[in-house]
């Protein structure tokens, strides 16, 4: 009899232990569409089906830079920044990229009508030297603008507080992702000036994680990539409920939402791999920005083992 309860007990602990979820910590920047992929994996439970307690936290890129190093975040969502810390020796790897193109609109005050017309003006930035700035700072060269000479940069913080400022004239100018672009134009009249993703190659998002976390829990990440991969291709192919889904997370209407959907789109790499090209014209604007004379070899920045597993796994192209 005491046999049979202690063997009870044993594989009732066992079950527990199995259907405990296993924390995982990942950090993303903006609450815009640039990672709706994670909040689509929340909000339908998959990160629940992974055996995952997924807890999403918002901070600043370089914020989770550090945290990322030190152990603290196990998924780092800004994969942009993470490039350039892993040129300068960090010890992280990207092991999937959800962005081939920078998904930003320059959005200007209503009274701005050209590029040509915010000479002088200010303009507002997420994080210097962040992705958002260095493709504000493209885009505004498109217009004949240098943003170094002839704008004043202030950094204000992620998306949200970017429209925000610019209601109020704190700012006149920004790069800002959608849903953000599309509420300053239907909701605040502001112009959309110029946009980038049509322009530009880019490896904006994605996931960047600590080497000994990729040698040591790759059973972790493959159930992140997983959920991930499962929100990304709902994203790509349910327009409507993916719209529905957004005018839900965001509390915006459906027109915003489907707005913004369709902007996006383009911009999503649909398997988390950038062609080798993409990579390629990233890497070298990479190394021009950083002033390095030859960019960084793909190898010793991305590891797309794990994707690639999970996207034969889910029959993803």
């Amino acid at each position: 009899m005491k046999i049979i309860l202690l063997l009870g007990l044993l594989l009732g602990g066992q079950a527990f232990a199995q259907s405990a979820p296993e924390r995982i910590r990942i950090s993303y920047s903006s609450g815009g569409m640039t990672s709706i992929d994670l909040f689509i994996a929340q909000e339908r439970k998959l990160f629940q089906q992974q055996n995952l307690n997924a807890e999403l936290i918002r901070m600043s890129a370089n914020l989770a830079i550090s945290a990322g190093i030190a152990g603290e975040i196990d998924v780092l969502g800004s994969v942009g920044s993470a490039i350039r810390s892993i040129q300068r020796g960090a010890p992280l790897r990207v092991i999937s990229v959800t962005l081939r193109r920078p998904l930003f609109f320059l959005v200007a005050r209503p009274e701005y009508g050209n590029i040509k017309d915010l000479k002088g003006k200010t303009m507002g930035i997420v994080t210097f030297g962040g992705s958002q700035h260095t493709t504000a700072k493209r885009m505004l060269a498109l217009g004949g603008l240098n943003a170094d000479k002839e704008l004043t940069a202030i950094q204000i913080g992620e998306e949200s507080v970017l429209l925000q400022a610019l209601t109020t004239n704190s700012i006149q100018v920004a790069a800002i992702s959608p849903p953000y672009a599309q509420i300053a134009r239907e909701k605040f009249s502001m112009k959309i000036l110029e946009t980038s993703t049509d322009k530009f190659a880019s490896i904006q998002n994605g996931a960047a994680v600590n080497v000994k976390t990729l040698q040591e829990r790759p059973d972790l990440l493959k159930r992140f990539l997983r959920a991930r991969a499962q929100a990304n291709k709902y994203f790509m192919e349910r327009e409507k409920e993916a719209s529905e889904l957004l005018a839900s997370i965001w509390k915006s209407d459906y027109k915003i939402a489907n707005d913004s959907y369709r902007a996006s789109k383009p911009a999503f790499t649909g398997t988390g791999i950038p062609t080798d090209d993409e990579i390629k014209e990233y890497l070298a604007l990479d190394a021009q920005i950083l002033g390095i004379a030859q960019p960084a070899a793909p190898s010793s920045i991305f590891d797309f083992s794990l994707q690639r597993e999970i996207n034969k796994e889910l029959g993803i192209r």
